[in-house]
């Protein structure tokens, strides 16, 4: 049997009620918005529950909350929706490509310019280097919450702070923050949240989702049905119309449903407690292995997340092994090469092994982990 700490890149197994959910999904529902039949109006009644429970989740606007395949496909929107016009864009060293991408094709065209703020362990540090980059034609300040690598979280209310002080657009990554974090739109100062409902949302994979606070305005990007205002040639430019062209996973936010309810019954604050009690159980076992390194900093915080890397052996060499004796861990650059490069593994182990646990996750296994990895050589 393999267990499962891969979770930051899609969290398995699923809570039943997900499961249960989708199997439902499959016989109720039928297209939302597409029709006034019975089939067509549960769909509809499903679709827009989830962006009630969606925006009470992150305190928003149901009309504010745009369901997208992905966090990728999301920020996507987002980035380049509001560099539309071009200007100046500040991200981080420790940016997903799905961030990282679209800034530098943005850029490569002539279309934007950016910089990138270094990521330390202080977070007055790291407030000010995100501050001395803003220019007068500076648009936005894109952030991830919490690093997909590491896991260190950013001072991400406190720059949120900064741009609605500068009246700059604030693009949130919270792709390995949302459902492990209470994230609040207005108290964190968050113009766009963007997230994975696959993660630690517990949705299935194929569901993501947008959140604006309504002050920076998202033009359509893509073309098509809405189900609303048919007659026009040109899409709604109001949300979630523009950004929903085509038929929703139903299936996929019927996931979503589940997967924050079910979030809601066992507690935000109980799941991050008992992921970061495996996390920290991982790391005191790790200290006692030589060969290992831990890229985490005690002047840091952190989401469940542990990057390390076992000496004389390629990131990829380590987690084979692991993969071999049953246990799942992602190795390599993680989407990040950003991040990695700031921390020097890309030479000499092309990467690192992540440890992700889930609250399903258990004391044993992770016990069982620290062993293998003890015994490797």
């Amino acid at each position: 049997m393999m267990i499962n700490f891969d979770n930051a890149a899609t969290t398995f197994p699923k809570p039943p009620e997900v499961r249960f959910a989708v199997e439902k999904a499959l016989i109720r529902y039928g297209n939302a918005g597409r029709g006034s039949h019975l089939l067509a109006e549960r769909g509809s009644e499903l679709v827009y529950s989830t962006r009630e429970i969606i925006a009470e989740f992150f305190h928003a606007q149901p009309e504010n909350v745009v369901f997208t395949a992905n966090c990728t496909h999301a920020l996507n929107y987002a980035i380049q929706g509001e560099l539309l016009q071009g200007g100046h864009v500040i991200i981080s060293h420790l940016e997903h490509n799905s961030v990282a991408r679209p800034v530098y094709a943005l850029a490569k065209s002539g279309k934007i310019r950016y910089s990138i703020a270094d990521i330390s362990d202080s977070e007055t540090e790291i407030l000010e280097n995100f501050a001395k980059l803003i220019r007068p034609d500076t648009k936005a300040i894109i952030s991830t919450i919490a690093s997909n690598v590491t896991g260190q979280i950013l001072p991400f209310r406190k720059i949120g702070q900064l741009c609605r002080e500068k009246n700059i657009c604030f693009i949130a990554d919270g792709a390995q923050a949302c459902g492990i974090l209470p994230i609040d739109l207005e108290k964190d100062c968050i113009n766009i949240l963007c997230t994975a409902g696959h993660k630690s949302l517990y949705g299935i994979t194929g569901t993501g989702v947008l959140i604006s606070d309504g002050k920076f305005s998202i033009p359509p990007l893509m073309q098509g049905g809405s189900g609303s205002l048919s007659a026009l040639p040109e899409m709604p430019d109001f949300l979630p119309d523009a950004l929903e062209a085509g038929t929703l996973n139903l299936i996929g936010i019927a996931s979503l449903n589940a997967g924050i309810k079910f979030i809601q019954k066992t507690g935000m604050e109980n799941i991050f407690r008992s992921e970061t009690a495996l996390c920290q159980q991982f790391c005191e076992n790790l200290k006692l292995i030589p060969e290992v390194i831990i890229y985490r900093n005690a002047k840091a915080e952190y989401v469940p997340i542990v990057s390390f890397n076992l000496k004389g052996k390629t990131a990829d060499e380590t987690a084979g092994i692991l993969a071999k004796k049953g246990f799942c861990l992602r190795s390599g650059l993680h989407c990040a090469p950003l991040a990695h490069y700031a921390l020097q593994t890309v030479e000499t182990y092309q990467g690192t092994v992540r440890f992700a646990p889930s609250v399903f996750s258990s004391k044993e296994n992770t016990q069982r982990l620290t062993e293998t990895i003890s015994a490797i050589r």
